[in-house]
């Protein structure tokens, strides 16, 4: 599958056909996340549950740092 990159403004925007918006159940206004992985990224959909998950797991890792790096050993 191909994508086309087009200038969108100052800024350039990556225009996806409709089968791969099928396949990532996205549509206009969704957020995609974007991965870096063994020659190249990984485009996924963005799931605000897996996101604020993320989001507690920093905080909770900045203030519980040396207590999990025990655990860890």
């Amino acid at each position: 599958m191909e994508a086309k990159v087009r200038r969108v403004g100052n800024s350039l925007g990556l225009t996806l056909t409709k089968e791969a918006l099928e396949l990532l159940n996205v549509q206009e206004g969704d957020t995609l996340h974007l991965v870096k992985a063994r020659g190249g990224l990984l485009l996924t959909r963005c799931d605000p549950q897996f996101a604020r998950a993320m989001q507690a797991y920093k905080l909770a890792s900045r203030e519980y740092h040396d207590a999990l790096n025990e655990l860890a050993q």
